[in-house]
């Protein structure tokens, strides 16, 4: 029998432990390290009119996505996350949808979030499949963080914005520009040029385990490229589906 995935608000202290319970799972929070989310913070959004969803396949949750309400009239989702065994079956853009359904039934305009640039699937996820705009690169925005995921360096983040009345966003054009991050993580000079490409590991997350000093690289090289390019003007234009950030500068194409 298929389930059946349905996604609501959580309230009231039972629920919101049983959140918590998952997403520390999701994150794989050991004693000592620092919770995704801490359990007040939840209660709190719940009580005071803050957004708290819940993905349940059938009657098992296997999602968690919490936010607040923020400046410009949007709702900022400060932290989501999917079972693993509940992963590539529609929970994650279930979830995001939901959130946008909360958004205007509040007379917002927009929902924001900020993800890890170099977590390749999560940039193709909110880059491609959601159409979020990058809005600024964060240089270790919430310091350092010991969750079970973030390895305790600095935590870059992408900060992005999905307008609620934006349309389908359309395919990513696979062009030309100068590659400035590599395949290796190596840095390239991009000597001005209007159209950029910016490399992305195939799993960090992996990379942190089996080569801590690899991972380090790759962050200091988006720091210094995508992070420098967003500085300087630049903005990113798309994800491609093997990992590379478009990027064009003032009116490029």
């Amino acid at each position: 029998m298929a389930e059946h995935l349905t996604i609501r608000s959580l309230h009231g202290t039972k629920a919101l432990r049983r959140a918590d319970r998952l997403l520390r799972e999701v994150w794989g929070t050991r004693r000592g390290d620092d919770p995704p989310i801490a359990l007040d913070l939840l209660c709190a959004f719940a009580h005071t009119g803050g957004y708290v969803g819940g993905a349940f396949l059938d009657d098992e949750l296997v999602g968690v996505a919490a936010g607040f309400l923020a400046a410009g009239h949007s709702l900022h989702s400060h932290v989501a996350g999917v079972a693993e065994k509940a992963r590539g079956r529609g929970v994650g853009r279930a979830l995001k949808e939901h959130q946008r359904d909360w958004a205007v039934e509040h007379g917002l305009v927009a929902v924001s979030w900020t993800f890890d640039p170099l977590v390749r699937r999560n940039a193709f996820f909110n880059l491609t499949r959601l159409g979020a705009e990058v809005g600024a690169y964060l240089p270790d925005f919430y310091g350092p963080m010991s969750d079970g995921i973030n390895d305790g360096g600095p935590s870059d983040r992408l900060f992005v914005t999905w307008p609620i009345e934006q349309a389908a966003p359309p395919p990513v054009q696979e062009r030309e520009g100068v590659v400035v991050v590599d395949e290796t993580g190596a840095v390239r000079d991009a000597e001005g040029a209007p159209l950029l490409r910016c490399a992305t590991p195939a799993d960090v997350e992996a990379l942190r385990t089996t080569d801590p000093a690899a991972a380090r690289r790759w962050r200091a090289a988006l720091a210094s490229e995508l992070g420098g390019a967003l500085g300087q003007g630049y903005r990113v234009t798309g994800f491609t589906r093997s990992g590379w950030y478009l990027l064009a500068r003032g009116g490029a194409a």
